[in-house]
């Protein structure tokens, strides 16, 4: 028995049935009433792995419907802290319970490495849950010192409403547990649609989330592309839009979302820098600029996307570099040992090669990689893992978000220069720096505009680490404490004392 087989018989044991093709609107798996249906891909094979439901209006009204009375309900709305807290607990561990089974369909959904899948995505989103679960009893207000004697004021957190999550395609499950766990620990309910191009752990998550004993309508999920997310966005019954994808997308949902003044908070593009300094020890920070690059094939909205080089290293970084890429074991995400997957499309590849060509129309060499995979793997969304020299700052391999595995290596020659030309960007997401002088990378963390600067490493996401970005890099913060405000409104309340 395949994944997708093992999954069905799963959900045809159900009291409700789920499955791959439906929409959960109010504790109900749906199909839509237009019939309309988009096609998921498996990005390794080019092969269809299922059709899944397209939602229209219809499905979206019922969707918000559901959401609102949930939000009003004694099951949901009256349900103690600590007990939403438990409830996000469990929701955890089911997920632990469950995580080879989630990571395998998210490899075949999204492509990325199973291991990949397995610890940071299934496991992220558990601990995701987790941190939030011990949020839920400290949702405090305040009384603050009003200066009227006939009075008190105290202030409380309250749920902003109806929450409308949109997810991306590149960590769709890991990304949908950052809205979902602080959305659900604040006492929202939730309208979700993931991706049209990675759905499948959405679906399942749904099923764990049913298991979990959430209440009908506290979390809706409905499928379908750009037309489905516009039409949540448009809803004036959706009080919060959380997007985390595209620049260009979130510029449209600021515009979408004006009708009723709904919230928006935004996790857009990137173009995170890699300054790498004179005595930065290439030994331990190469494999892990590499790492970053190829992590999920480089579809990552802080990969590293431009390296800064000390022109006293450049050739050495580009050797090492060059060295390591050209080893790496490229395949389908399910088989054993590989390091990179493909792609999640072939539009998302025909993008990434474009970017590419134009830098070596324009004069730029690809010393390792430069186009797309051949061979076994020709019926895949592969995409040669690539280090560009000879880049010029005006280049659009330099500037534009990439998201692919692919390194513009450039030089410099004084602190000064590096950090005004790193600062010179319409995105503002994350940086890292690489010295053995820690002064000077505290120093140059304080001058780089974005929101996260890491100094020698390039990990730096948790549950308790705020993310976000500066500019066109999107409004608002996910994760850590500073999420709980972009899911709660501050109520005040004046007692009269005459």
């Amino acid at each position: 028995m395949d994944l997708l087989e093992e999954l069905g018989a799963k959900s045809q044991q159900r009291a409700n049935i789920g499955g791959l093709n439906r929409h959960h609107i109010g504790g109900q798996w749906v199909e839509s009433a237009s019939g309309a249906v988009f096609t998921a891909i498996n990005p390794a094979t080019g092969e269809r792995i299922a059709d899944l439901a397209e939602a229209n209006a219809a499905e979206i009204d019922a969707a918000v419907d559901a959401a609102r009375t949930a939000l009003e309900s004694p099951a949901w709305g009256g349900m103690l802290p600590n007990q939403r807290g438990e409830l996000l607990w469990r929701l955890a561990d089911l997920i632990d319970f469950h995580r080879d089974e989630l990571a395998r369909l998210e490899s075949l959904d999204q492509g990325q490495p199973v291991g990949i899948a397995a610890n940071m995505s299934a496991a992220g989103a558990a601990a995701h849950f987790r941190y939030y679960a011990g949020w839920t009893t400290k949702l405090d207000g305040r009384v603050p010192s009003v200066s009227r004697a006939d009075a008190m004021l105290y202030t409380q957190r309250i749920p902003v409403g109806v929450c409308g999550l949109i997810t991306p395609w590149n960590f769709p499950l890991l990304i949908a547990a950052w809205k979902l766990a602080p959305a659900l620990a604040t006492g929202n309910t939730v309208v979700l649609k993931p991706a049209e191009q990675t759905s499948l752990t959405t679906l399942r998550l749904m099923e764990i989330m049913e298991d979990a004993g959430f209440p009908r309508g506290v979390v809706n999920v409905v499928t379908g592309g750009g037309s489905t997310g516009r039409l949540m966005v448009e809803h004036p019954g959706i009080d919060k839009v959380s997007f985390t994808g595209s620049t260009a997308v979130g510029r449209s949902i600021v515009r979408g979302a004006a009708g009723n003044l709904k919230r928006v908070s935004l996790e857009l593009g990137g173009k995170a820098a890699s300054i790498v300094c004179q005595d930065a020890d290439l030994e331990k920070s190469v494999p892990k600029n590499i790492a970053n690059v190829t992590n999920n094939s480089g579809q990552v909205c802080g990969a590293l996307s431009r390296f800064y080089v000390h022109e006293s290293r450049y050739e050495e970084f580009v050797e090492r570099s060059a060295a390591i890429l050209g080893g790496l074991k490229i395949g389908p995400g399910l088989a054993a040992g590989t390091q990179m997957g493909p792609l999640n499309s072939e539009e998302h590849l025909n993008r990434v090669d474009s970017l590419v060509a134009g830098a070596l129309d324009a004069g730029a060499q690809a010393v390792v990689g430069g186009g797309r995979l051949g061979g076994s793997l020709a019926a895949g969304s592969f995409y040669a893992p690539t280090l560009l020299t000879g880049v010029e700052e005006s280049m659009d391999v330099a500037r534009e978000e990439i998201f692919g595995p692919v390194m513009p290596v450039m030089t410099y020659s004084d602190e000064e220069e590096v950090l005004a030309r790193v600062n010179d960007s319409e995105y503002g997401l994350s940086a890292s720096v690489w010295t053995e002088n820690l002064g000077r990378g505290h120093r140059m963390a304080q001058r780089i505009s974005a929101g996260a600067v890491r100094v020698n490493t390039v990990s730096g996401l948790d549950p308790a680490a705020p993310w976000g970005g500066l500019r066109s890099s999107g409004w608002g913060r996910e994760m850590g404490e500073e999420a709980l405000e972009a899911y709660t409104e501050v109520k005040a309340t004046w007692i009269g004392l005459d």
